[in-house]
């Protein structure tokens, strides 16, 4: 299983990088405990089983989607009620979202697009009521362009001190706050996401093998 991905939403801001590495098969990936340990992982159809995308906004890839005819994939969308406070990012829920899920949905199956409802955060504003006549709404609008749905509840994480926090595709300057832009390193035609290798960088092939059951033959 191949997940694109869980710590940033490359199909909305690095589309242009994962099919670049689509295409040459492979991708390195910096390990985050150890900055100059790189993995080299194969990401060709013969060991990736499926490809799962978790994303807000697919839009840029929904018209590659012919590049992906070789691996068996689906989407993760998350679509909420909140707004421009909490996804200040994302554009018109009414206007632009569910009709890009209806879009996609269309264009590469039902059972492809499973919609995500979540993280759901209570607040003054956003209360339980809040949240059921948003979902109502929404899942009136997605019927007929998903068969599933996830919600989950907002975790707070207590061990966040002593880390660098980095923001990803904001352009708003948040330095005062601690947090560090990322998204100048990024290069679609680089083999690794937001960074570039240096000499001190060890390099390592990861072994990756697919998990299908292999179909026996009489014949064999």
């Amino acid at each position: 299983m191949l997940s694109v991905s869980r710590r940033t939403d490359i199909p909305n801001y690095y589309s242009e990088w994962f099919f670049n590495r689509i295409k040459d098969g492979f991708a390195y990936v910096r390990n985050p405990m150890n900055a100059h340990q790189v993995s080299k992982i194969n990401i060709t159809p013969e060991v990736v089983d499926c490809i799962v995308f978790w994303t807000k906004n697919p839009e840029p890839m929904i018209n590659r989607s012919e590049e992906l005819t070789s691996y068996n994939y689906y989407s993760q969308f998350t679509l909420t009620g909140y707004g421009k406070d909490m996804e200040c990012n994302v554009p018109h829920k009414k206007e632009k979202m569910i009709p890009i899920f209806q879009e996609l949905s269309k264009k590469i199956g039902v059972k492809k697009v499973i919609w995500r409802y979540d993280p759901i955060i209570f607040t003054k504003k956003y209360t339980m009521e809040y949240h059921l006549k948003a979902f109502e709404k929404i899942a009136v609008a997605l019927k007929g362009s998903t068969e599933k749905c996830v919600i989950s509840f907002v975790d707070v994480y207590a061990k966040d001190n002593g880390m660098i926090i980095g923001s990803c595709a904001e352009s708003i300057d948040l330095d005062e706050c601690g947090i560090k832009h990322n998204c100048s390193k990024y290069d679609p035609e680089s083999p690794i996401l937001c960074g570039t290798l240096d000499e001190n960088d060890k390099i390592t092939e990861r072994k990756v093998k697919s998990l299908k059951e292999q179909q026996l033959s009489i014949f064999d």
